[in-house]
């Protein structure tokens, strides 16, 4: 419970966005969609070879492959590197890839999509995500649409009236309830400040203004790292992540999940909530939870029970994702 609210909280992952366009935010559809031009010819059948449309799996796996190459070819590090040089350029890929074939503007998505998401969304105080689409930032931005959902992702107008973005100040982020775990696609990292891109201060559909960024070489803030390690980090070197994590473990009470898989390359997700003071997790499953794929998530978190302390239980509880009616 934080200030008074007794609402849950909720972690968002791919299945969120899979169950608004799974044709778009599928792994494999993704893999389908990217270009793998930049970087070299194997970069792309490692894939295949891995038998995976899983960037992270790969990613992790490139990297992995680099370490031990330097260990067996001390003197013949080309390989290595090139291992390493793919593993990086498999990041800003899948970038590309999201940005690109993303639905281009709101209304892409009709108003009874909507309405129900924000119908799910409602229900929760602290609203966490792993994913890098806007689709979340699109539904709390549907004012005109009920309910309305009480957000606030931290960022405010600059100083500079002119800017073309907003700012996240974290003398101001004590009201945030909205936080992006991985970062987002519409949120920049400035260096000297965070920058959220708007159409509200353009007039420039965001998705359009996210693709002009990349087309520059400029890259949103994007944790995708294929080992949890990695992630964690490039998070610890951010405060904008940095502060979202670190608000994750003060929340108590009952987190609901939804979509997110608890893959091995998330472990750090798995350590927030371990650490956390949340009582009671209640776990989305998406069709037969005996399915070999879901009885390793359900395995996976009830794992944390036994490791937290007497003093603060945690209890597991399985929930048929189809009766959340995310997107309607």
């Amino acid at each position: 419970m934080l200030g008074g609210d007794t609402r849950p909280h909720v972690l968002l992952g791919n299945g969120f966005s899979r169950a608004c366009r799974d044709d778009i935010f599928a792994y494999d559809a993704l893999f389908d969609r990217a270009d793998f031009a930049a970087l070299s010819p194997h970069a792309r059948s490692a894939f295949e070879a891995l038998a995976t449309t899983d960037f992270e799996v790969v990613m992790r796996s490139l990297r992995q492959a680099a370490i031990l190459v330097e260990l067996y070819e001390a003197n013949e590090t080309p390989l290595a590197v090139q291992l390493a040089v793919d593993a990086d350029g498999l990041r800003e890929v899948l970038v590309s890839a999201i940005a690109g074939s993303h639905p281009a503007r709101p209304g892409d998505i009709d108003n009874e999509a909507y309405e129900a998401c924000k119908l799910f969304l409602a229900h929760f105080h602290r609203i966490y995500t792993v994913n890098y689409d806007l689709l979340l930032y699109w539904a709390l931005m549907q004012s005109e649409i009920e309910p309305q959902v009480a957000c606030d992702d931290g960022f405010r107008k600059p100083d500079d009236d002119s800017a073309s973005y907003v700012t996240w100040e974290p003398e101001n982020s004590y009201q945030q309830n909205v936080y992006y775990l991985h970062g987002a696609l519409h949120i920049f990292d400035a260096g000297f400040e965070i920058q959220k891109y708007t159409w509200i201060n353009t007039g420039v559909p965001l998705i359009d203004q996210i693709r002009d960024a990349l087309q520059n070489n400029l890259y949103p803030l994007f944790v995708s790292e294929g080992d949890s390690d990695k992630k964690l980090e490039r998070i610890r070197h951010s405060d904008f992540l940095s502060k979202a994590h670190r608000s994750f473990l003060n929340i108590g009470g009952a987190l609901f999940t939804y979509g997110l898989s608890f893959a091995i390359n998330d472990a750090h997700i798995f350590r927030l909530i371990l650490k956390s003071k949340v009582r009671q997790l209640f776990l989305a499953i998406f069709s037969d939870p005996n399915e070999p794929s879901n009885r390793e998530i359900i395995d996976r978190a009830e794992a944390l029970v036994g490791q937290r302390p007497q003093t603060r239980p945690l209890t597991v509880h399985v929930y048929d994702a189809s009766t959340a009616h995310v997107w309607g």
